[in-house]
Formats: structure tokens, sequence, C-alpha cells
């Protein structure tokens, strides 16, 4: 990867966020606490990161003018979702430092792309392969075997984009519901529990892990986060080194999660990475309240320049995902002691919409 464009910002200067959902809001509130001003690009209207700040671009990405004239106006530009369209990440880093940089985002936009990368450093991931057909997908089933699943290379999130498949299905039926040309298979791995690591890299190389996460998963959509995660702390050691093998092999800047199984094997339990998310994420919320740093300052610290902090964890934190119609019990949720309530903002609930999270430092009190 080539060296990132070096950054060196000062209190009253401007960061671009593109994306405005709960993330950017976040990112942007974070920036205020240290005196940088943040602009927010995005193509809704109803975006959540628009009401926390001054300047706004409400434009599609494919809209070159606002674009440039967005790039005009602010000192670097980040993004708090990874598929920014090739195009638009090209026209801004033409004229503002983009971080991360777009080459990254060219790996991690596309799981097979990604898996390469991560199988090429070295780092276990499940078996996988490339389809592009009905036909090819039978093939790989053959060498994979089933259950698997199958993903579109590209813009799934929270599920979506994906299918399993298990032993008597029709593939051909599965690939035709799909409704993609260009997907991976991927072995279906027996886990014990669900990890991530938060990690922030410097410009100068500099990284910075949080404590080990532990992730339960509901329809495919993140729950519940635990910090730190019941693992050894050898396994604990071994999480977040791949974490910095990833990020210095990316030349990364900028907060980075890496979303990992852990698997049973002989001689105990060993780490498959899953995914990487070249953003701030989900299973990070508990350092809002949970840490001495959260993960959305540390992005904006190392995309700045700035020097990134060192985090302490203040005690076991659960991170709840309120989604949906969960949303309802926010004021349940603000009468128990030691709970954090974040509300995002957003519209009307919809089944599988996150709404907002609750944090809670020490022993988590019942709700009810």
């Amino acid at each position: 990867m080539t060296s990132p464009q070096q950054v060196k910002l000062k209190p009253g200067d401007t960061i671009g966020i593109l994306g405005g959902g709960q993330l950017g809001r976040m990112l942007a509130m974070a920036a205020a606490r240290l005196g940088l001003r943040c602009q927010v690009f995005s193509p809704d209207p109803d975006s959540p990161a628009f009401d926390v700040v001054l300047n706004a671009t409400c434009a599609e990405y494919a809209d070159v003018e606002a674009l440039e004239l967005f790039a005009n106006d602010v000192d670097v530009i980040t993004y708090e979702f990874e598929n920014v369209p090739a195009a638009a990440a090209m026209i801004l880093g033409a004229r503002r430092p983009v971080l991360p940089e777009r080459k990254i985002l060219e790996t991690t936009q596309d799981r097979l792309a990604e898996k390469d990368f991560v199988k090429r450093l070295g780092i276990g991931t499940a078996d996988y392969a490339d389809v592009s057909s009905a036909a090819s997908l039978r093939a790989a089933i053959a060498r994979i075997g089933l259950p698997a699943v199958l993903k579109t290379r590209r813009f799934g999130y929270d599920g979506k984009g994906q299918a399993i498949i298990r032993a008597g299905d029709d593939p051909d039926v599965i690939w035709d519901d799909l409704g993609t040309r260009s997907a991976i298979l991927e072995a279906f791995v027996p886990f014990q529990c669900e990890i991530s690591v938060i990690a922030a890299r410097s410009a100068d190389g500099h990284v910075e892990c949080f404590d080990v996460t532990e992730n339960e998963h509901r329809d495919h959509i993140l729950k519940i986060s635990r910090a730190p995660a019941n693992i050894s702390d050898a396994l604990a050691d071994e999480a977040r080194a791949i974490v910095e093998k990833i990020a210095h092999a990316l030349n990364y800047v900028g907060v980075l999660a890496v979303e990992m199984f852990v698997v049973p094997a002989e001689g105990g339990p060993k780490l498959l990475v899953n995914e990487i998310a070249p953003r701030v994420h989900n299973s990070g919320h508990w350092t809002l309240d949970g840490a001495s740093i959260s993960q959305f300052e540390q992005h904006i610290r190392a995309i700045a320049g700035w020097p990134l902090g060192k985090p302490v964890r203040h005690g076991p934190v659960t991170m709840t995902n309120l989604i949906g119609d969960d949303i309802n019990d926010y004021e349940r949720w603000l009468t128990v002691p030691g709970a954090t309530v974040h509300l995002y903002g957003k519209g009307a609930p919809r089944p599988g919409r996150k709404m907002g999270h609750v944090t809670q430092v020490g022993t988590p009190q019942k709700t009810a």
C-alpha cells in the first residue's frame, strides 16, 4: 500500500464525513469535543448526523459538483460506511486527503479480495470460493461442502445479500434468488463465539487496540457486545496481533474493526477472520462510556494527525443495541442504574433498524 498523505489538523479545522448515519453522528460529536468542525455529505435528507453539524451537503455520491464543493470546504475527508462509490472517493481524493485511503476501500468492499488479502498475510479464514454462476456454485459446494454461506461480493451488511445453503437445497434456486453475478461461497463455521477487535492506527504506524469484544447476533444483526470477551489472555493477545498485522499491511490510518470466529480445535481454540470493517464499528460502541477514550475520538485523532489515546476500560462493559421497536423501551432504560442511553434521532422504527444503544459499566442491571 502507498504511504497515506500526512495530515496535521489544528483546532477549528474541518473534517468532512461521507455518510450521515449514527456512526457519522457520533464521529461529529467526538470531533466537536476536540474543537474540530465537521461537515457531513449524505444523499439522505433524514440523516441523523445532519442534526449535530452546522454544515451539511445533501446530494448524491454521483454529483460531481457537490463533491467538489464539499471537498473545498474541508481539510480532510473520512467516511462512516465502506461502500463509498469508487468514483466519488477518486474525485474527493484528488482534492483532499481521504483517510482511510481509497485503495483500502477497494480491498474491503469486495469480500473475495478481502479474503485473499487476509489469506496472503498467513491469517486463517473459513474455506471460500469465488462464484460467478450456478455451475460454479455447484462446483464450490462439491469442494467446500455443506452447510455453507453464499454472499454477494459487495454491498452486504447485517445479513443482507447472503443465504445459508444446507443439504437438500437447490443451488440453482438459491443462486437465482441472490440475484448477483459476483459472489463468494464460505464454509459454515461451527464457532464457539464471535469476537471483534477495534484498533486505531496513526500515520506514523502507532497502533492502539481496545479490549477484545464478544458479540451476540440476532437475525444477523448485532444485539449485545461484552468487553472483555470471555476468552483466554493468550487468545486475546493473538486476536490483537492479527488486527495489528492487518492494519500495518493496509498502511491504515483511522479506526478499523476485525470480526473473528473462535472455533474449537485440537490443542485449544483458534481464530478465523470473518470480516474487516474499515471504519468505526457497532461492536465498539461500548467504548463511548466504558473506556477512557472512545473509538470515535480515536478515529478523529488518527485522521487529524493527533496522538492516539491509550484505551483503559472502566470495568466489565455491556452494550445492547436498540433495534426496531426496542426503542420504545427507552424510558425504562433511563431508570436503570449505571446505564447510559444513546438515541440516534432516527425516524420511525423498522424491523432491523438500529435506533440506539445502551451501555452498562459493571454488572448489568435488569431492565424489567
